[in-house]
């Protein structure tokens, strides 16, 4: 069996959703309810990244329903991680526990810059923390975050890239002060 890295993979939009994508012919996947991701193809049992590409995941409405569907794995990916409530950082420790290797994808940080859900208790209970940046729009720089274009305030709101785009510090800082 390949090794993949175990623990939180964060970072700004695009992403955290690709390195399980990486490991997916290898590992059961997890992704969160349709209820809270609107997105067409997130009604489907599939994660469809930004680079369009799609692998089959089992969808659930809360962090408990993924250790049923997690039995006789080795290997768990679950993507999307930031709108599980914080009954994921319990969910993962028990996978863990008892020697199950956890994926996590997810943004670390909202539209706001402010940490995003259960994300920090995952990272401080990992093993290991891979962050990814995407490249800001603006500087060319490394993204550390994904910035809102519009004026919604909704923490959650999902989207393409006409809704966000990925910033260096430099740039987002730049762009909240005249927002």
């Amino acid at each position: 069996m390949k090794k993949f890295p175990s623990g939180p993979i964060i970072g700004p939009r695009p992403g955290p959703t690709f390195e399980i994508e990486v490991a997916a012919p290898e590992i059961a996947v997890i992704k969160s309810s349709p209820f809270k991701d609107n997105n067409a193809d997130n009604k489907k049992n599939i994660i469809k990244s930004h680079g369009k590409i799609e692998i089959e995941a089992k969808t659930v409405s809360n962090a408990k329903e993924i250790l049923d569907l997690s039995t006789d794995v080795d290997v768990i990916g679950i993507d999307e991680a930031q709108f599980f409530s914080e009954d994921l950082v319990d969910v993962c420790n028990t996978l863990a526990n008892g020697g199950t290797r956890v994926i996590v994808a997810g943004l670390d940080m909202d539209f706001s810059g402010k940490p995003f859900g259960p994300m920090p208790n995952l990272m401080a209970i990992a093993e290991e923390v891979t962050k990814v940046h995407a490249v800001c729009s603006e500087t060319g720089e490394p993204a550390l975050y994904s910035y809102r274009k519009g004026k919604n305030d909704n923490v959650v709101l999902l989207g393409e890239k006409d809704e966000y785009e990925p910033l260096s510090r430099k740039a987002f800082i730049s762009k909240m002060k005249n927002k």
